[in-house]
């Protein structure tokens, strides 16, 4: 019985080392792989670094790019502008604009339209005239200058 006892006890013993060399085996994986998805993070993040020559050279590409893509747009604003014209050159070729602010004036008239109900009931409304400064000369621009 004792010998049994010794023998199960040494059978525990190294299946609970088997079973903690497992467990320290899963965390050492663990702790491995989420040290490459940090170092495969950081390779993401990390680029070529930035030298002068380096940063000189894409700045001339750079520029190059946009120097082209604005050539693409001015020779798109031509093509479509072709047929517009500024305002300015509007005025100088048609001068029948010189006259038609006034033309559409006189055509409209002087007829404007008041709704004299609106200025009825002038007694509801707050008025002060304690406010209003009688030595005040509009033509006068120091007159509006308190002492």
């Amino acid at each position: 019985m004792v010998m049994i006892f010794t023998l199960v006890t040494g059978v525990q013993e190294k299946l609970n080392e088997i079973v903690d060399q497992m467990k320290t085996r899963r965390e050492e994986e663990k702790k491995q792989k989420e040290k490459e998805a940090e170092e495969a993070e950081k390779q993401l993040f990390h680029g070529t670094p930035v030298t002068i020559e380096n940063f000189l050279n894409w700045k001339a590409k750079f520029d190059a790019e946009l120097l082209e893509i604005k050539k693409k747009r001015m020779k798109e604003e031509e093509q479509a502008g072709k047929n517009k014209l500024s305002g300015r050159q509007l005025f100088e070729t048609d001068h029948n604009l010189d006259t038609s602010d006034i033309q559409f004036l006189e055509d409209a008239g002087n007829n404007v339209e008041v709704d004299e109900s609106l200025f009825q009931e002038m007694d509801d409304l707050d008025l002060e005239d304690d406010e209003d400064d009688p030595d005040y000369n509009p033509a006068d621009p120091e007159s509006d200058l308190t002492d």
